[in-house]
This record gives C-alpha cells, structure tokens and sequence, in this order.
C-alpha cells in the first residue's frame, strides 16, 4: 500500500487532470487496485427528510426559498415513514440510508431529536446510516455518533475561491469547521463538490487539494455533476461532457487512494459506457433510487442491469468500518447545549444569484 499524501498542491494535481487519458485511466485504476475491490460498489439511498425552504442562496439549489423552482416544501418526516424507506433501499440493494435536511445548520430541539430518533433506527436494521443536516456544532456532532451515525456528509461544492461566485450566505470556512467538528467523533466523514458550474479546471484542482490535505482524508467523496434546475441561478449551464466526469474521478481516486469515490448527481446524463469507465477509473460507490433529494437519479431497475453487466457487487455494509454502537435516548449521556453559534454569512452579492430571485417575486 502506498503511503497516503496530505500535501498536494494545485499544480500537482492540474499535471494529473491533464495527462493523456489513457495514462490517466491506467494509474488511477492501477491505485484503484491496491486500495479497493474493482468489482464491488458501495450502494446508498438518498432521502430527503425535510424538502425546500432553505435560507441559503447555494446557486445549484432548487431547494433555496429565495428561488422559483418547482420543488415543493415538506416538513420533517416521522420516524415511522423513514424506516419504510430504509427497509425499501434495503431490499434494493443499498447498504446506507443517507438523511437529507435542508437546513442551513443543526438546531437543538425537538426536530434534532426527532432526525436522532430515525439514526437509531435504521441503525437497527444494520444499515449504515449517513446525514447532511448543514453545519453543526461539536456536541451536536457527538449526540449522532451517540445514535449511531455512520457517516455525516457536509460537501465543500468547489475551490475555496469559486464558492465566493456559487454562495454569498455562509463560508468555506465553516465548511471546513464542520468536517473538524465530526471528525471529534467516530463518525466518518463523506465530503465532495460540484463540477459543471462554470468553474476553471483549477477549481476543481484547488477543490480536491483542500479535501486531500485534510487528515484524515474523507472516508467518501462525492463528485457531483451540475443537473441545472429551472428557476435557479445555474439554470442555463451546459452539461458537462463525460470526459471531465471521467478525469475528475480519475484524478480524485490517485490523489485519495483509500476514499470511496462516489459518482453520484447527473448519471441520468451519463450513458452505462461512461459510468463504465468511471468505476474504471475509481469510483466504487453510487447513489440509488429515483431521485436525489430533488433531482432525477437512475432508476434502481437500471442500475441492477448495469451492475450484472459489469460483473459488479454492492458492498456489504459496514465492511471499511464496523457498525456504531446505538444508545437509546434515555441512556444519553450526552445533553443538548441549546446552542446558537455563529456560523458566518458573508452576504457579498453574486449578480446571478440576485437576479434569480428577483425573478421569484416577479413571478409571485
């Protein structure tokens, strides 16, 4: 195995993105080799607990409330209609239920408790259990992993210097002061970014050296492809080709050998062959299901066809790491603080951002 590097630099990994593709695909499945299992894949399900009405202005985001988009709000589920999901993923496959809220951080109360309520659960049922809940605070991230939280995903979306043009209502980093909070925990970490929002090839670099250069590197990765969404400031992207998807996969997996890579938004877009040479090139786990939070996703149908087709397995779960212990709420011994931090809001007016929500109100 080979020594795991925290100390890439933009340029180093820019010389890796630009290799000839065929080279390129060799190393990273090469790496890919020495770290994982090439014919298995790491299934999850991605359910959006609590939908719509964010305070946030991510410019991707059909959930923001300060966009016209055609998403519709929902209140937190009950814990009864997130064990039915889970046991739906089950026997479809998945091994981790991931929970998404859209909130801009964690709130203590009786919601909190509620969303501690559902990771016990699917605990339970021997699935890992993953959140994305926004910011949270270190007591906040210790009362999940007390639940029996497997993973908490908090993605870093870009390059320190492109979130300033994606997000104006929080910082990078606070992003960064999230990850460190769960990272006090035995949580594992899932973190990752966006590509196809406009961004250079050296944001994307400059996005994986701030994930490579944390210790430890993130357990999982997520790399994302813009799905632009009607009514958001990103509507009018192009999608990306799949050779960038191939390349950033390609590149992710060489300069973070033991991560699981996870190609997850826009593989509605992608044809098998490409997703193909993704798991070729290092991505070993995928959202199923119909959807992501809000955006379409292949169909779990589909997916069982293309796996057979390859030759590839799910991952058991629980196999990079064992299965949390879960404590009951009344055996806590970890009290909520009641806190109210202070996670910045930089507020800097981004010029598509603002146009797209006043063209909400002109449409109301």
């Amino acid at each position: 195995m080979s020594e795991i590097k925290h100390n890439w630099t933009t340029q180093e990994i820019l010389n890796i993105y630009k290799k000839p593709m065929m080279e390129l695909l060799y190393e990273a499945a090469t790496i890919h080799r020495l770290h994982h299992d090439p014919n298995t894949v790491q299934v999850s399900t991605l359910l959006s607990i609590k939908t719509g009405g964010c305070s946030e202005d991510c410019g991707y985001c059909p959930q923001a409330a300060r966009y016209h988009t055609n998403v519709e709000g929902n209140d937190l589920m009950t814990v009864q209609h997130v064990k039915a999901q889970a046991l739906r993923a089950k026997s479809g496959g998945s091994s981790r239920v991931c929970m998404g809220a859209a909130w801009r951080n964690v709130k203590d109360g009786e919601e909190f408790d509620q969303v501690l309520e559902m990771v016990r659960t699917i605990n339970k049922l021997d699935m890992e259990v993953c959140c994305t809940l926004g910011m949270v605070t270190e007591n906040q991230a210790k009362r999940l992993a007390e639940a029996g939280l497997y993973a908490y995903n908090h993605n870093l979306d870009s390059s320190e210097d492109y979130y300033k043009k994606v997000i104006s209502t929080r910082g990078f980093e606070d992003r960064l002061k999230t990850i460190d909070n769960v990272r006090k925990t035995n949580v594992t970490v899932c973190s990752g970014g966006i590509i196809g929002m406009g961004e250079k090839v050296e944001d994307r670099a400059g996005m994986l050296v701030a994930l490579s250069t944390l210790n430890p590197q993130p357990e999982s990765t997520p790399i994302n492809a813009l799905v632009a969404v009607e009514g958001t400031p990103l509507e009018d992207q192009q999608p990306i080709e799949i050779w960038d998807m191939i390349r950033m996969v390609a590149t992710t997996r060489i300069v973070m050998p033991e991560t699981q890579v996870r190609l997850s938004a826009g593989r509605t877009q992608m044809t098998r062959e490409g997703q193909a040479l993704c798991f070729f090139a290092g991505a070993n786990s995928i959202f199923a299901g119909d959807k992501l939070l809000t955006t379409p996703n292949p169909e779990v149908s589909e997916d069982l066809k293309m796996f057979e087709t390859l030759g590839l397995n799910p991952q058991k779960p629980f196999t990079k790491k064992g299965q949390p212990q879960t404590v009951e709420a009344a055996d806590s011994k970890i009290e909520a603080l009641g806190e109210k931090p202070k996670w910045t809001r930089p507020e800097h007016k981004i010029e598509r951002n603002e146009l797209a929500k006043q063209n909400r109100k002109l449409s109301q």
